[in-house]
């Protein structure tokens, strides 16, 4: 294809290939003509332009496609505007001519549409200089639509649309004609004309006043009838024409004067617009005459498309006036959408009722939840509360109540929906009771809807302000309680009870656990009472059920805990015995059975029972009681059918197959409707549903969309099933009708049974209708029940449902797995003699879908025959239908194959690309299939499409062929006007980026996917955002400079542009539109890759700036509660309104941004050093242009502080966490303009203004958890140099004590006892660190003297902090060891959970155990380590004020008081407990600490450790106990194999000093005592003591000794293996001797190896420079003399390398001379005289030679401290003299001993040369 890549056409080339390839020649030429015309020099363009218009028009001519004729008109165009336009009046000529001809051969239809195609570009692009020839274009136009095809006449609307926006004010005088022509258009019985047609009715009324004037009711009328057997594309068109022209009406664009007047007015009220459209809703296209008749007889004719479409247009209304429009207009819209809801033909019938509720249920969701900011929703909450209070102040009649219902639930469902998107920042609409006032007046209206809306209502409140919960469950079951004599309060409390319960599930934060035993409580009174009064019998009985079902939606933990008197509930509603349920039919009557079936009912929603006695009661009471035994037989079906069907066999299992058989075929209900839409697509293949169409489809109108695919069935509706009020999702379930859902239950039941019918029945089987069989998915059981199964897929797969088609395809696929028929072979026979779509199409699915369940295509042969079949069918353009279905099938198969499918990739491409070039466009059906069929290609060659070796020439070149098919399908793809093709185009693009990025040009795609950020289509924008966060992954960069570069003026969503803000802000406001979950965290995953690829690569301010400016673009601003009592605050005080780029953004995005701050903090710590050093990154501020994150220290600290002090409670907790990374990340960075400050000194007050507001009364447990974690980090820190201002923080820690020290008694619970157990163990922790910080502080200021010039009160370190703390340290030291005491109790073992208090514990209950633990085990790590410390500081002394008894456990309410029930202990047994309990904690957690467990656990427990055993009563305690040190040994050598840390094996390592040293304590104590018990003169009679005893043996496992060398020797081998080769590249502990005899062993020869590199060490330090030898000098100097000093006495066998000792001497004395006379005598010492030098050991000979040698050196050196050393010392002259002597005699005996030996080896002799043995 490179060939085609020029200006002209290459026509050599292009007449060398066949006739597929010219085509896709040709079209590739001309798209890069396109790209290359406004580029080329204009001198170019015009001296080739004659030869370029012959080529063009040879194109023209020679019958293009859709896709070529129109890039070719394109370039016409292009052409002629860019070189001499005068030339293009011909053009226009001959296209006339060409539309004009009577050519009716096959090529004819093809070269006049691509005439009319030029003719739309032409004036498109050249505009007023074709204005001439206008009027003749146009009537030619018009007059070939009145002859043309379907593809003619869209052709012509396009052209015509193209010529109205060339032309603009100049097509005026033709305006009526075009009017007139795009109104037949509009009602075409071609989806595709309609759509073309509004889009130039779009156009016109730009330039068309009459049309939102004079016309308008015309237009809307027509409109209305477009609506009518419209398809999802022709809704989107048509709302939107009439949407923009009701807009316009209401807001002109112009004023009316500046056009000639065309009568009537120039605008038109919100009033009268909305006249026009309730019209529309209410009597659709219809006459007067006919929707008067429909008005006599009761009924209604307007169908749901135009109802949809109404909505639609509405919506488009609103958005088009915009926000600012809506905040004014609230009001008056409001009032308007609730006469709709309450008008009486729009609520005719349940069914109306329900579809109109949703209508302006959408409206209201798609301007209020969409257009407004937070602070506007939270006044058009205000103006749903008054629209409500009026509706309940207007009932009067009958009539105006059952009016004032859908009015109700409208405004209710809204509010809840708005509510809950604003979370707790709608906290100011509770401030007054109006709302929550309001809302539940309605629990007492008349009609249930109302009532379960009201009900939802408040559900959404709790959901969105959890402290609201509990308020609402005590108002409500208060108001119950007062009100069980009314049927409307028992219904409506008991109700909105439940829902608030159930909404529970969603708040994490919970409710306590006695509101549990509340709702119970009042559960069973109603259920009890309801016999009392037959008048509410019936609402009671629901009310009690209800209760129950939103009981058991808390969870298991709530649930076990009244278990026993749900199974006593679910006891009493059912008969005991057979017996009883025979005698209950005996008695009672309708009313009493409706009471009967109602409470079985709500029983089942946890209950399962037989269904044989309603066949009698229907016998007996008629239709008395069915509609309750429809929702009884419902539940039992939803019920059975989770069930394992063996569970009821036997006669049961026969009892629910007639049931079944009676409501799927019985008499009664043959009638009863059942829409397929609602029970197969679950069923079916996720990748066929692309088959049924769009409806099926994720769109923005899938709300109101869904209310077609009911067909007949009635609206879905929280009216039909109260019990939906306890599901779990997060918005209004809306349950179908219970006839419906009852038939679906049965179909999915019998489904389950199906297989089991021969088993468990004697009876045969009934034929189930097909839609019942194919939604058996498992084991078909025996082979009687195969054949008619098999024969029933067969035919569905021929049936006229597209849907049934799709299920029956996947029902085949399965039943293949089981049948051993060859359903391939008559699949394809049964194609070869089909003739009608449905069958063809059916099975040609089949072929490709029976290989999905088997493992894919493994036969060449199999492969074959379905590409034969497939290719032909997928060619037969008389049947579009055919053609997509075959298509798809053609995509499974290139999935299925795999590899095996490479070799008929080139046929493929060819066949896709000529489909592409030549399939009409008003078929974008086929063209999804095509794409689809694209997608799978790319995928099956993947790789292979990468450039390969240039060796391989030939298969490079097919491979370039191949990825230039890719290209140029996605190319025609791109240019389809349909957005799903547009759609599949991006993803085939993404998916040829994955396998071949070079290949893929990015300057062209990343503008496309600009372009279509914002698309009204929510397929189009998630394969736009699916695509860009692939690209962000690799190429971010780029990916941004392109979308600033290429689409600088392209405006985003809502007045944003990407020159302004870049493609990330961009990101953002979609982000802050979007409502798809999706969609949504598609966005936030391309913002994380694009900020991770750049963020630290120069923009890093860019990202800074723009999460800030996303922070800041709130309406409401911030709290300013705390402006008056602290004028540090005013530093960071936010404006009212954003001055940013961005205006109003939801608190959502901006928590986003603010993850997004923390992660740019942690991506900064693995990039420059810079980031984090002030003084580093100004100096290369001054050299380079490098950002670094320290210079923006005040923007991360204000953004904190912003988000911290915000109205969502989410958004704060995001702001302290932010303000928690950047205390941790910069508190150590040092200030360089002011030495001895850091840089984080500046904003303490700002610190301390953002904390604040956590510690308010009504904050939530979490964000005050997290603001304590701050605090601590914060006081931990050390930025803080006053104590005065380390008092503003400590005082809110204070306030934190106080607060969980009142329990329970003092403090409403709002919330779950879980969080309260998570907000005292937050403050602990917090308060636990401070004192660990305050202690360490304190020793560093005792062993470091304070400057001169520090005051005594103004330093927060050492005992002015200490001091902070002490005053609190009685009642945290209690609290501590009371957690302590709970946490080692909840990490018993299951098998001894018996042993927990059964009344919980100090900080939790019993029933939050579970719940509590995780907070347990996130907090004791520091509380250990500061209980430890203060326990260190008393000295284990108990004082008078401790716990008396620790053994029991405390509870809230009483943790400070002394007195105990068991009577209390002595200080001794306290202290053990207290000992034993940080013991046994400790080595719990260090036995086997979990990879997930931070280090910092691990270190508290050693430093806890650390600090017990600096006291002398535990370390007695430890060394008295020998079992227990060899424990801790153990212990900690485990630890120290599993650690590689260095500060945890030091810590290892010192432990084990102070465990042996408590040992040694211990035995020393032993002997003195001994010593002193039996007296001085018997002491050589006294026992030894210590290990090995007299033998010296050990024990390994029970001997200290062998533990701590063991563990020694592990660390030594760790560090240093190569002073063992035996041991080397093993593992230490695995080869450790395990023998006494052998470790000593060992251990010598080792212990020498390790003192010889010691010494070697030494040596090599002490003859280091001068600065670093003197101070390791005079530390170790001293140490080595006293070596030195005993070696004389030790026995030379002991002796450790001497000679190595004596070296490290002579550095010593070499860099300092002064020491020679300390050294000199002890080297004397060293020697031996002549008498004992012979006889002396080898050690001793080599001390005494190198101490002379050393002598010989040092006397002449230091010759005056020598002689007066000689004169003053006799016996060491007298000493030195011998040795010498000694010396001389053993030189002269070894020289006569060697000469005899020389003197043989001179005399060689045979024997020597020959014994070489």
């Amino acid at each position: 294809m490179e060939r085609a890549h020029s200006l002209l056409l290459n026509e050599e080339a292009c007449s060398q290939l066949a006739e597929h390839q010219r085509a896709e020649f040709v079209f590739e030429w001309l798209s890069h003509l396109k790209k290359l015309l406004p580029a080329a020099d204009r001198a170019d363009i015009k001296q080739n332009q004659r030869r370029l218009v012959d080529q063009l028009s040879s194109v023209l001519i020679g019958s293009p496609g859709p896709p070529t004729r129109w890039v070719l008109a394109h370039c016409l165009a292009l052409l002629y505007r860019l070189g001499d336009p005068v030339p293009a009046s011909l053009l226009v000529e001959r296209c006339n001519d060409i539309i004009r001809s009577k050519d009716d051969s096959p090529s004819g239809l093809p070269t006049r549409l691509a005439a009319v195609a030029c003719l739309g570009s032409l004036y498109e692009q050249l505009g007023r200089m074709l204005v001439g020839s206008f009027r003749e274009t146009l009537a030619n136009l018009l007059k070939a639509m009145k002859s043309a095809e379907s593809q003619g006449r869209y052709e012509i609307m396009l052209s015509m649309e193209r010529i109205l926006r060339g032309l603009g004010v100049s097509a005026v005088p033709c305006h009526r004609d075009v009017y007139k022509a795009a109104r037949a258009c509009l009602t075409d019985r071609s989806m595709a004309v309609r759509c073309a047609a509004a889009k130039c009715l779009l156009e016109l009324q730009r330039e068309a006043v009459f049309l939102w004037t004079t016309e308008l009711e015309n237009v809307a009328t027509l409109c209305f009838r477009a609506f009518e057997g419209s398809n999802y594309d022709v809704r989107v068109a048509v709302a939107k024409l009439l949407g923009t022209l009701l807009a316009t009406a209401v807001e002109p664009r112009q004023p009316a004067g500046t056009t000639p007047r065309q009568g009537g007015r120039s605008r038109s009220s919100l009033e009268e617009v909305m006249d026009l459209l309730w019209g529309g809703f209410l009597r659709g296209g219809a006459g007067f005459l006919r929707a008067s008749g429909d008005m006599l007889k009761g009924t209604s004719s307007v169908s749901k498309d135009v109802r949809i479409g109404v909505t639609q247009a509405c919506v488009v209304l609103v958005s088009t006036l915009g926000g600012s429009w809506l905040e004014g207009n609230l009001p008056a819209l409001l009032s308007l959408l609730m006469e709709l809801a309450s008008h009486g033909r729009a609520t005719q019938t349940p069914a109306d009722a329900a579809v109109t509720r949703r209508c302006v249920s959408f409206i209201l969701r798609s301007s209020l939840g969409s257009l407004l900011s937070e602070k506007a929703q939270t006044n058009a909450a205000k103006q749903l509360c008054l629209a409500v209070a009026a509706q309940k102040r207007s009932r009067v009649s009958a009539a105006d109540v059952s009016a004032s219902q859908h009015v109700l639930v409208c405004c209710l469902l809204e509010l809840g929906s708005l509510v809950q998107g604003l979370g707790s920042t709608a906290a100011p609409l509770l401030t007054d009771s109006t709302l929550l006032d309001t809302v539940i007046s309605v629990l007492l209206h008349p009609v249930a809807s109302a009532r379960l809306a009201a009900a939802w209502c408040l559900r959404c409140v709790a959901m969105a302000m959890p402290s609201q919960c509990s308020l609402l469950l005590e108002r409500c079951a208060e108001r119950l309680a007062a009100l069980k004599s009314s049927p409307e309060a028992v219904a409506g409390y008991g109700a909105a009870v439940a829902a608030v319960v159930a909404g529970v599930q969603q708040c994490p934060l919970g409710i306590p656990h006695t509101k549990g035993k509340v709702v119970l409580g009042l559960a069973e009174d109603l259920l009890r009472s309801a016999t009392q009064n037959s008048r509410i019998s019936l609402q009671r009985t629901q009310a009690g059920w209800l209760l129950v079902s939103a009981l058991i939606t808390l969870g298991p933990a709530v649930v076990e805990h009244h278990l026993p008197r749900l199974l006593l509930l679910w006891r009493c509603v059912f008969p005991p015995s057979l017996r009883e349920q025979e005698m209950e039919l005996r008695r009672g009557d309708y009313f009493t059975w409706q009471v009967t079936l109602e409470g079985r009912a709500g029983a089942l929603c946890g209950q399962c029972v037989c269904v044989c006695v309603l066949p009698a009661l229907l016998r007996s009471y008629g239709s008395s009681v069915r509609c309750w035994s429809v929702v009884y037989r419902l539940r039992v079906y939803e019920l059975l059918a989770l069930l394992p069907p063996d569970t009821y066999q036997g006669d049961t299992f026969g009892v629910v197959m007639n049931q079944l058989v009676s409501d799927l075929s019985g008499q009664d209900n043959l009638n009863q409707p059942c829409s397929e839409l609602t029970l197969l697509p679950p069923l079916c293949n996720h990748d066929d549903l692309l088959l049924v169409g769009p409806a099926l489809l994720d769109t923005d109108h899938r709300y109101i969309e869904e209310q077609l695919l009911g067909s007949s069935v009635g609206g879905a509706s929280l009216d039909h099933d109260p019990f939906s009020l306890c599901a779990s999702g997060l918005e209004a379930p809306a349950p179908l009708p219970p006839a419906v859902a009852l038939t679906a239950a049965a179909v999915r039941l019998f489904g389950v049974v199906f297989p089991h019918i021969i088993t468990f029945s004697c009876s045969p089987p009934p034929p189930p209708p097909p839609q019942h069989q194919v939604s058996t998915r498992g084991s078909l059981g025996p082979e009687e029940l195969r054949v008619p199964a098999l024969s029933l897929l067969l035919g569905a797969l021929e049936s006229e449902s597209r849907l049934l088609r799709c299920l029956a395809a996947e029902g085949l696929s399965r039943l293949l797995q089981l049948v051993g028929e060859p359903l391939i072979t008559a699949c394809v026979s049964r194609l070869k003699t089909a003739r009608d779509a449905a069958t063809r199409s059916g099975h040609a699915l089949a072929l490709a879908a029976l290989q999905r369940h088997t493992g894919g295509i493994s036969s060449p042969q199999n492969l074959n025959t379905c590409l034969g079949v497939l290719f032909t069918l997928s060619q037969d353009n008389t049947s579009p239908e055919v053609q997509t279905w075959s298509l798809h099938a053609l995509s499974l198969v290139v999935d299925l194959s795999g590899g095996l499918y490479r070799c008929h990739a080139e046929a493929s491409f060819t066949l896709v690309l000529r489909l592409l070039l030549a399939a009409p466009p008003t078929h974008p059906e086929v063209h999804h299939s095509l794409g689809r069929c694209l997608h799978a290609l790319i995928t099956s060659l993947g790789p292979d499409l990468q450039a390969l070796h240039p060796d391989l020439a030939d298969v490079g070149s097919a491979v370039a062929g191949l990825r230039s098919s890719c290209l140029v399908g996605c190319g025609v793809m791109q240019a389809s006007p349909d957005c799903l093709v547009q759609a599949e185009a991006i993803s085939c693009l993404q998916q040829l980026h994955m396998f071949s990025p070079p290949h893929v040009n990015l300057a062209c795609l990343v503008p496309a996917l600009c372009v279509n950020l914002c698309s009204s289509y929510l397929c189009l924008r998630r394969a736009v955002v699916a695509c860009l966060r692939q690209l962000a992954q690799r190429e971010a960069l780029e990916v941004s400079e392109h979308a600033v570069a290429l689409v600088k003026d392209l405006s985003v969503c809502a007045d944003v542009t990407i020159k302004e803000v870049g493609l990330e802000g961009a990101l953002f406001t979609l982000l802050d539109r979007e409502s798809d979950p999706g969609l949504r965290r598609d966005i936030q995953e391309t913002l994380v890759h694009m900020m991770a690829s750049s963020a630290t690569t120069g923009k890093l301010g860019h990202w800074l700036k723009l999460c800030k400016d996303v922070l800041s673009a709130s309406a409401g601003g911030f709290s300013d509660a705390e402006s008056g009592r602290d004028d540090d605050s005013s530093v960071f005080r936010a404006r009212s309104e954003s001055g940013g780029p961005f205006t109003a953004l939801r608190w959502a995005t901006r928590r986003f941004a603010m993850e997004c701050v923390c992660r740019i903090v942690a991506q900064c710590e693995s990039a420059d050093p810079a980031h984090f050093d002030m003084a580093l990154a100004q100096e290369r501020r001054l050299h380079e242009s490098t950002d670094f994150l320290v210079l923006h220290l005040g923007d991360l600290v204000r953004m904190a502080f912003m988000a911290a002090t915000d109205h969502s409670d989410q958004l704060r907790l995001a702001g302290l966490q932010t303000l928690l990374v950047i205390i941790r990340r910069f508190s150590a960075i040092p200030e360089p303009e002011f030495p001895g400050h850091v840089i984080l000194e500046q904003y303490q007050a700002n610190v301390g203004a953002a904390l604040r507001p956590a510690f308010t009364a009504d904050a939530p447990p979490d964000v005050t958890a997290k603001a304590c974690q701050v605090c601590s980090a914060w006081i931990a820190s050390g930025v803080v140099s006053d104590l005065r201002d380390l008092r503003r923080v400590h005082q809110l820690l204070a306030s934190s004590l106080a607060k969980i020290q009142a329990g329970k008694d003092t403090s409403s619970h709002l919330y779950n006892e879980a969080a309260a157990t998570m907000e005292t163990l937050a403050v602990l922790k917090a308060w636990a660190e401070v004192y660990i910080v305050a202690v360490q502080r304190s020793k560093q200021k005792e062993s470091s003297p304070a400057p001169a010039n520090e005051g005594s009160g103004s330093g927060s370190g050492g005992a002015g902090l200490l001091k902070l703390v002490q005053s609190d340290l009685s009642t945290l030291s209690r609290l501590w060891l009371a957690a302590l005491q709970d946490y080692a109790l909840l990490t018993l073992p299951q098998e001894y959970a018996s042993q927990l208090p059964a009344a919980g514990g100090s900080f939790y209950t019993a029933e939050t155990v579970n719940q509590a633990r995780a907070h347990y085990s996130s907090s004791w790590a520091p509380i250990l380590h500061a209980t430890s410390l203060w326990l260190h500081s008393t000295g284990f002394v108990m004082s008078e004020d401790g716990p008396a008894n620790l053994s029991r456990p405390a509870t809230p309410t009483s943790m400070g008081q002394h007195g105990s029930v068991g009577g209390a202990k002595s200080p001794e047994d306290v202290s053990s407990d207290r000992l034993h309990l940080i013991l046994g904690i400790s080595v719990e957690f260090l036995c086997s600490p979990h990879s997930e467990d931070q280090m910092e656990n691990i270190t508290s427990c050693l430093r806890a450790l650390q600090a017990l055993l600096d006291v002398s009563w535990p370390r007695a305690k430890v060394g008295n106990d020998q079992a227990l040190s060899v424990e801790l040994l153990s212990v900690l050598h485990r630890l120290m194999v599993t650690r590689e840390a260095a500060a945890v094996q030091l810590a290892v390592l010192d432990l084990v000093r102070q465990i042996v040293t408590a040992a040694q304590e211990h035995v020393k104590e032993k002997r003195h005592s001994a010593e002193v018990d039996d007296g001085a003169a018997e002491k050589e009679t006294l026992p030894e003591f210590g290990e090995g005893r007299d033998t010296g043996g050990l024990i390994p496992g029970r001997s200290l000794v062998f533990a701590a060398l063991e563990l020694c020797l592990c660390v030594l081998l760790r560090k240093l293996p190569q002073l063992s080769p035996r041991l080397a590249g093993s593992s230490c502990s695995g080869n450790v001797p395990r023998t006494t005899p052998s470790l000593h062993k060992h251990t010598h020869v080792f212990l020498l190896q390790v003192v010889s590199r010691c010494y070697q060490l030494l040596a090599s330090v002490f003859q280091a420079q001068s600065a670093v030898a003197v101070p390791y000098i005079q530390a170790l100097g001293p140490h080595l003399v006293r070596h030195l000093q005993v070696l004389n006495q030790t026995p030379p066998q002991q002796r450790l390398h001497p000679e190595l000792l004596l070296q490290q001497t002579r550095d010593y004395t070499q860099s300092c001379p002064q020491l020679a006379a300390i050294l000199l005598p002890i080297l004397i010492s060293f020697l031996l005289d002549e008498n004992t030098l012979g006889s002396a050991p080898a050690a001793s000979r080599s001390l005494h030679e190198a101490a002379l040698k050393d002598l010989m050196r040092l006397g002449p050196q230091h010759s005056a401290v020598f002689r007066s050393l000689m004169a003053s010392s006799p016996h060491l002259k007298a000493r030195l003299e011998a040795a010498v002597r000694g010396n001389q005699e053993s030189l002269s005996a070894k020289s006569s001993s060697n000469t005899p030996t020389a003197s043989s080896k001179s005399s060689p002799s045979i024997t020597l040369k020959t014994n070489f043995l």
